[in-house]
């Protein structure tokens, strides 16, 4: 298990604009060693602002974008034209900006998709597009207040389960029905960001950091093979154990 790394920031304006800054030049430096980066996004305020700040930087054209694949961390089992959706808010924030390769985007399926509202299936077939990567270079994640990362929450039978990817149901917040990257796939990573702001995070931040079990704050166990960083806004910090606040 890696090392965490704490990176902390002004606000939230400043840590979406250096996370941006960080996954423009990481995914340069993994292309120029030959690499085709493979990144999991994240959903949520803070995530999708990010990637709308990737769009707008004037370095994004560093990153050929038709080698990057792209996959999500979790996606709400919702209609593809959805709000809810993960990958619609990432499409408006950047992939409609920039010239990706449609064959290395992977959506997780809607519920009126392929697969129907079935979520197990569409889950199962996510899966399969998972065991066909050697592993993810990157996987971005958001936390909620109480410490659930993608859409594993604390107690429930995702935080336990070892299949790589997983339904949801009965999530304690709405759309209840998800689909979702489970803790052992999240890491084979080779890094993890975990991407948090507000001062509503604190707590479990803290938690994870100092150690919590997994199963209480899910945010605990999602690590990086090589590296695990949290990249906070100061207010998100502010429960930080002593030494990994200074």
């Amino acid at each position: 298990m890696s090392d965490t790394e704490i990176r902390l920031h002004a606000d939230e304006t400043e840590l979406a604009a250096a996370t941006a800054a960080r996954l423009i030049t990481t995914l340069a430096d993994l292309q120029a060693d030959g690499r085709v980066p493979v990144v999991a996004l994240t959903g949520g305020g803070v995530g999708t602002e990010m990637l709308r700040q990737v769009a707008q930087s004037a370095a994004r054209g560093t990153v050929d974008w038709r080698r990057v694949e792209i996959f999500w961390g979790d996606e709400r089992f919702v209609p593809g034209d959805s709000d809810d959706r993960n990958a619609k808010g990432a499409y408006e924030a950047l992939l409609d900006r920039v010239d990706v390769d449609p064959t290395r985007v992977h959506e997780m399926a809607p519920s009126d998709g392929d697969f129907g509202d079935d979520p197990d299936a569409a889950a199962a077939a996510y899966a399969e597009i998972v065991a066909g990567i050697d592993a993810f270079d990157i996987v971005m994640l958001g936390m909620g207040g109480e410490g659930h990362v993608a859409s594993v929450f604390p107690d429930s039978p995702a935080v336990h389960d070892t299949r790589s990817v997983v339904a949801v149901r009965d999530c304690p917040k709405p759309p209840p029905t998800r689909i979702s990257l489970t803790l052992p796939t999240i890491r084979t990573a080779d890094q993890v960001w975990m991407i948090v702001s507000g001062a509503a995070k604190a707590e479990a931040v803290g938690r994870a950091v100092g150690g919590a079990s997994e199963v209480d704050v899910p945010a605990a166990g999602a690590t990086g093979r090589v590296r695990t960083l949290w990249l906070l806004d100061r207010a998100a910090a502010a429960e930080l154990p002593g030494e990994a606040a200074s």
